[in-house]
């Protein structure tokens, strides 16, 4: 093969890439659309609809299928629409706040900034292979691809407050 037949190779590739990125971004929505669909159904046919999963997991979902950003309480109230069972916590909303924040620490999710006090997250974009050179960097904008890892802004994040042992109460 030669350094020709290799470019275009890795042109496909990184094509396919993307467009697996889009794939799971539309399946990511969808996912969360069903789930709040069979929630709303469930409840319709008289059935207590329960979700099996974690808070933090359903957070995920909440916020993956909105595709807008969201607030703590619009989350709260998306996974109360798709029957997640939040009665077992004593502040619902507090533990919410502070699934959100450590998502957006991991890179998940995004802190947008709507004012003082008010927090706004948005789903973070899918993961994107970071471990390419300068040289094939330069090929894939010589190429027309636009979505560089490293060219969309950094996700802003908050210090995280060293965690302190808590004794029961």
């Amino acid at each position: 093969m030669t350094t020709a037949d290799y470019r275009r190779a890795l042109e496909t590739a990184i094509r396919e890439y993307e467009a697996l990125g889009r794939q799971r971004q539309d399946i990511d929505t969808r996912l969360a659309e069903v789930a709040q669909t069979i929630g709303s159904l469930s409840r319709l046919c008289g059935l207590v609809p329960t979700v099996p999963m974690g808070l933090t997991d359903a957070c995920r979902l909440a916020i993956r299928g909105a595709g807008v950003t969201v607030t703590p309480a619009e989350v709260r109230d998306r996974l109360r629409s798709f029957g997640f069972d939040l009665s077992k916590y004593s502040n619902d909303l507090g533990a919410i706040h502070t699934i959100l924040k450590r998502l957006n620490e991991a890179g998940e999710l995004r802190l947008v900034a709507r004012g003082p006090g008010k927090p706004a997250y948005i789903w973070n974009r899918p993961p994107r292979a970071l471990a390419l050179g300068p040289d094939i960097a330069a090929f894939i904008r010589e190429s027309g691809h636009t979505h560089l890892p490293g060219d969309e802004p950094a996700p802003a994040r908050r210090e995280s407050r060293k965690k302190t042992a808590r004794t029961p109460k």
